[in-house]
């Protein structure tokens, strides 16, 4: 029988592909783990097993010696009574929780406007050329009055200075005021964050922008920015999760947030529980935030060790 070319070659190239089949399935199937490496992750194992032991059990005595010490302290029963009460923590709780609301949104605008103004100042700071000297000025001493002025009195100046101006079409509402006064502190510390990030970027990124025949602003927008606001993630996170906290101060000019709607409590009953209450319903609103800030940080460490971009 007369074989062609074309069948040599298809029986040939079925052949090789069993071959390889075989010897892929002979190599899944034949590994055996060696007994040191079996004893090696049996001990990895016991190891991991005792840490949390070890963990859980320093956790629960530590609890309890702290459970037993101001449990047994003098004066446990009327602090117990002042704080911890559940008959104006489940009166509190409904209002604290709808003056929660306005803490949230708050967030949400000044936060978008904290991110925008923070990236125009260091923008600002970072331009070069003398022709650009007075808005570099402006921004570092933007950045240094805010950054050194404390947030509260910067609060006080604004919520209740602004409206003693009577200026004509200025709002007077304590909400804006508030929320403008955040955004002004928190815009500097953000703006320094970005600086610091724009600074980082090598020299050789903005040069081999420019070689490409990008003029200085494309360099900046589509080099320099992406790569520095990616490093600057973790931080400009952590300065969130502080704006979501700080946002509970704006109740100072009257406006009725979380801590405001505790405090009319508060001045009605002489109990403090209401405070208490407040403060869990901030902290298991942050709590999120700042998990999923190590997360993104932990993830990023990861990224640099393997070499892998930023």
């Amino acid at each position: 029988m007369t074989v062609t070319k074309g069948e040599s070659a298809r029986d040939g190239a079925d052949g090789e592909g069993d071959m390889t089949g075989d010897a892929g399935d002979g190599a899944d199937d034949g590994y055996v783990p060696s007994e040191r490496r079996l004893e090696r992750e049996r001990h990895e194992r016991a190891r991991a097993r005792r840490a949390t032991a070890v963990a859980a059990l320093s956790t629960l005595v530590t609890a309890v010696v702290l459970y037993l010490v101001v449990v047994n302290a003098p004066g446990w029963p009327r602090t117990k009574e002042t704080f911890f009460s559940a008959q104006y923590a489940r009166e509190a709780l409904p209002k604290v929780l709808q003056g929660l609301w306005l803490n949230v949104r708050l967030l949400l605008v000044c936060g978008a406007a904290v991110l925008v103004l923070g990236m125009l100042i260091a923008v600002a700071r970072t331009l070069r050329g003398p022709v650009f000297f007075p808005l570099r000025v402006l921004a570092a001493a933007y950045t240094d009055f805010f950054r050194g002025l404390p947030l509260i009195i910067n609060l006080m100046i604004v919520v209740l200075g602004v409206p003693a101006l009577r200026l004509q079409g200025v709002t007077v509402d304590p909400v804006l005021l508030g929320g403008t006064a955040l955004t002004l502190t928190y815009s500097a510390y953000v703006a320094e964050v970005f600086r610091a990030g724009i600074e980082s970027i090598h020299p050789s990124q903005r040069a081999a922008a420019r070689s490409l025949g990008l003029t200085n602003r494309q360099a900046l927008r589509y080099v320099v920015l992406p790569q520095a606001v990616r490093r600057q993630v973790p931080p400009l996170l952590n300065d969130l999760v502080s704006l979501q906290k700080d946002t509970g101060l704006v109740s100072i000019g009257g406006a009725v947030d979380a801590v405001r709607a505790a405090d009319i409590i508060v001045g009605r009953s002489l109990n403090y529980t209401p405070y208490i209450v407040a403060g869990l319903v901030f902290v298991a609103l942050t709590i999120p935030m700042t998990r999923f800030t190590d997360w993104v940080t932990a993830r990023m460490d990861r990224q640099r060790a393997q070499g892998g971009s930023l």
